[in-house]
């Protein structure tokens, strides 16, 4: 459950700092920018990445992160999963 609150967490700033599901600023404040830097890195063509890393014992948590709203905010090789659960 900690993935799904952080992919919600990231859905929220993302929406404050004016970005779209994608992390392209659409954003119609300068004061969106502000302070971007706190919790984004700008990659090429004015992309916005999460400065995050999800990790999780399964898989399947992070392939329903990426099929979310906002999946495609995150870079690939930032999530780490095991290859088994707790259960």
């Amino acid at each position: 459950i900690g993935n799904q609150i952080g992919a919600a967490f990231w859905q929220t700033i993302s929406g404050e700092h004016g970005l779209d599901g994608s992390g392209v600023y659409n954003g119609t404040s300068d004061l969106q920018l502000e302070r971007m830097n706190v919790y984004f890195n700008e990659a090429s063509n004015n992309k916005y990445v999460p400065r995050a890393v999800l990790v999780d014992l399964e898989p399947g948590t992070m392939d329903a992160v990426r099929a979310g709203p906002f999946g495609q905010l995150f870079r690939p090789d930032n999530f780490v999963f095991g290859q088994s659960g707790a259960g």
